[in-house]
């Protein structure tokens, strides 16, 4: 029987289920699902792992669970369940109940562990969406409202304005019992801003009329709640709530899956039907979102599209610009306009870099006393500019962004064929993993297909040449890197 003192072996057998993973499921594979896991603790029979995110959570126990414990039975039979519990700031949590009372029986494995699932975190702000005469307990809350993110909070530019003025107009509609725009597409690369806007929508609806049954919803909590209300068969009940509701968002809508993502068509066909306003955000265009039905997509991309694009300079500048006085207004620092434009100019990811900038200026300035210049900025903030200079391209980003696009399955791309529409993307493909990665043209053919270095090399030339002749395959092609290069 393992015990929970026997912590270094322990971590000797996790690294041995880690390497059986990695040589079951493949390298992608294992770095998308498995390489963020920790192993917390074994108690009893009870295999207590953690991760950073509820999504993933929720997805590895879901779809992985099987596998992590047939894993785990290769050292020892004693193992009969595994947990997925969320890891925050380095620490999980729950931690495993102890009493082995409450561990299940030793031939059972574990299916989504609904009682100990991840919860949202705490707000000092009440949930939003709670329908109290139909609502049983948790099952059917809406997500954690983030209380920062309001209208207020939020900095406009050119790459957000329309964005802003949508969300604006919808708050309003909503509010006054009138709808707009229905369905709302916003999307966007990450931390641009699409989350802020959903919480502030929501923000500005519930001040203005505090009766209103507003739902916000991510979509791996969509997912727990189909998932939970499933398995205790209250699933009606589940769609009836969501069609009570008068303002729904759905955020991180690339996460929904399966049954979620079909569930999620017909309730918002549902809302739609009933006029109700629906505001769903995302990382992909609509006719991108591959896990959906080919209906959702279309019903999403009838409604309007806003894109949020990648911040200017300007934009930039006036985050941190407003960042910085809040820091300033709080903790009584100064940050000199030289250091302003340095980080706006240094941090070209996205907004959330450039609010971890300020805060770790502000950090450092508290720890050692120093004051905020451009040395100290460079010195603190050196690893968030590398990330972005060292930003290495996979062949395999390159294949998933050129399928998505074109929409030719990726297996496609590797096959033998010759028809017109899959030449052409295979083509382009090729070229992009020439021009962005370090590969050598027999490497490059290798993963694709087996193909000989002579045909990468036709590839690469052909479309060299296509982009001179053609200008708008020209931007496209430009488009795909900079997807690429994000």
């Amino acid at each position: 029987m393992i015990t929970s003192d026997t912590s270094e072996g322990q971590r000797e057998l996790w690294n041995r289920v880690r390497a059986r993973l990695k040589a079951g499921v493949g390298e992608d594979v294992f770095a998308s699902w498995f390489a963020r896991l920790e192993l917390e603790e074994i108690v009893e029979d009870v295999v207590h792992l953690s991760a950073p995110t509820r999504f993933l959570c929720s997805w590895v126990q879901s779809n992985y669970a099987d596998r992590i414990l047939e894993s785990f039975r290769q050292d020892n039979e004693d193992v009969a369940r595994i947990q997925v519990t969320l890891r925050v700031n380095g620490q999980a949590r729950p931690r495993l109940v102890q009493a082995a009372a409450e561990a299940p029986a030793a031939s059972e494995v574990a299916t989504p562990a609904i009682a100990a699932a991840p919860q949202p975190l705490a707000t000092t702000q009440p949930r939003l969406g709670r329908d109290n005469s139909a609502a049983k307990g948790d099952a059917l809350a809406g997500s954690a409202i983030d209380p920062r993110m309001t209208f207020d909070s939020f900095v406009a530019g050119d790459a957000n304005e329309m964005a802003l003025g949508v969300a604006k107009q919808i708050a309003a509609a909503a509010a006054n019992n009138t709808v707009t725009f229905n369905p709302v597409y916003i999307h966007s690369t990450v931390g641009l801003g699409k989350s802020h806007l959903l919480n502030a929508i929501a923000h500005a609806v519930q001040q203005a009329d505090p009766t209103k049954n507003i739902v916000y919803l991510t979509a791996d909590h969509f997912m727990y709640h189909f998932i939970t209300a499933v398995q205790r068969q209250s699933a009606l009940g589940f769609k009836e709530w969501l069609r009570r509701v008068d303002l729904l968002l759905i955020d991180d809508m690339q996460f929904l899956q399966g049954k979620s993502a079909t569930e999620f068509g017909h309730t918002l066909g549902t809302l739609l039907t009933g006029a109700k306003q629906v505001v769903v955000a995302g990382d992909a265009p609509p006719r991108d979102l591959e896990m959906l039905d080919e209906r959702v997509r279309s019903r999403l991309s009838g409604g309007l599209v806003v894109p949020i694009s990648g911040f200017d300079l300007d934009l930039r500048r006036a985050i941190v610009q407003r960042r910085a006085e809040q820091s300033s207004a709080r903790y009584g620092m100064h940050f000199p306009v030289p250091v302003i434009d340095y980080v706006a100019r240094a941090v070209v990811s996205h907004g959330r870099d450039l609010d971890g900038a300020v805060n770790r200026l502000v950090a450092a300035n508290q720890l050692t006393g120093e004051l905020i210049t451009v040395p100290l900025a460079e010195k603190t903030l050196g690893d968030l500019i590398r990330a972005r200079e060292a930003r290495r391209v996979r062949i395999e980003d390159i294949l998933k962004i050129v399928s998505r696009h074109y929409k030719v399955p990726r297996n496609e791309l590797l096959s033998a064929r010759r028809s017109r529409d899959v030449v052409r993307p295979r083509q382009i493909a090729m070229f992009l993993a020439k021009a962005l990665t370090s590969r050598s043209l027999p490497e490059i053919g290798r993963r694709f297909g087996g193909r000989d270095h002579t045909t990468v090399l036709h590839s690469v030339r052909k479309v060299e040449q296509m982009i001179k002749d053609d200008l708008e395959l020209a931007q496209e092609i430009e488009l795909l890197k900079r997807m690429l290069e994000e």
